[in-house]
């Protein structure tokens, strides 16, 4: 069966290839297509949608609903889903493959100093931060354009200059190695302090408007929800530039 519906809060191209996508993943639907124009979605499938089974999938990406062309919008949009349903809720668990990654970098950047003879805090900061952007822009080349789709939604630049998006991993690998060589450091730590600041800002503003969307700094590869652990994490690596660009 073929029928007409309604998505609201695609804006772009991008926004259409990513809920085109998302649709096109559940097994009963067989031919998908979308426009921006209305009414937007005509879709063939087995049999009648479970809309809200899609909204939750849809609303992982962004602030996307799918609903019968015969609903009013004003209705849809009056009843948006229940935060808890858009990830699980939030606890330890949650975002285990974060605290796992940065405890690994961390404890790995103390070994490197064996035997401790003359341990150096600064030292070990070069290697973390090397350790941090070597490490989470593996995670974002794995799958490089589902990376750009997901950091596109929260970040200023990404937003308007979606390149950026698929340059991000690159900039940061390439700041891992300077890290690591120790080339440089006035001009990384500066270049850091200013990527991870301009990053922050977007971060920030999609927490305090409390938006349910995926946290990019693990690539796609984790469903990791933002929160002020994000906000923590590009923040405690400002201050760690900050504290290399004063320390030269």
């Amino acid at each position: 069966m073929t029928k007409e519906y309604i998505i609201t809060g695609m804006t772009c191209k991008v926004c259409l290839v990513n809920v085109k996508t998302a649709i096109n993943s559940f097994p009963s639907i067989e031919e998908v297509g979308i426009q921006l124009d209305y009414p937007q979605a005509n879709i063939t499938s087995q049999g009648p949608l479970n809309l809200d089974e899609i909204n939750l999938e849809l609303k992982k990406l962004g602030n996307y609903i799918i609903a019968d062309k015969d609903q009013n919008r004003e209705a849809v949009s009056s009843n948006p889903l229940k935060r808890e349903d858009l990830f699980p809720k939030k606890s330890i668990s949650t975002f285990m493959p974060l605290l796992l990654i940065i405890g690994f970098i961390s404890g790995l950047s103390v070994l490197i100093q064996f035997p401790f003879i003359n341990f150096s805090p600064m030292l070990w900061m070069r290697h973390f931060m090397a350790g941090f952007f070597l490490s989470f822009s593996f995670f974002k080349l794995l799958n490089l354009s589902g990376f750009a789709n997901a950091y596109c939604m929260y970040d200023i630049v990404a937003a308007k200059w979606k390149f950026w998006g698929y340059l991000y991993p690159f900039v940061e690998l390439m700041l891992g190695i300077l890290y690591l060589i120790n080339i440089f450091p006035f001009y990384v730590n500066l270049f850091t302090l200013i990527i991870l600041g301009v990053s922050s800002v977007g971060v920030i503003k999609s927490n305090r408007k409390k938006e349910q969307i995926k946290c990019a700094c693990l690539g796609d590869v984790f469903q990791l929800p933002m929160s002020r652990v994000t906000i923590f994490e590009d923040l405690t690596m400002v201050l760690m530039a900050l504290i290399g660009l004063f320390s030269l």
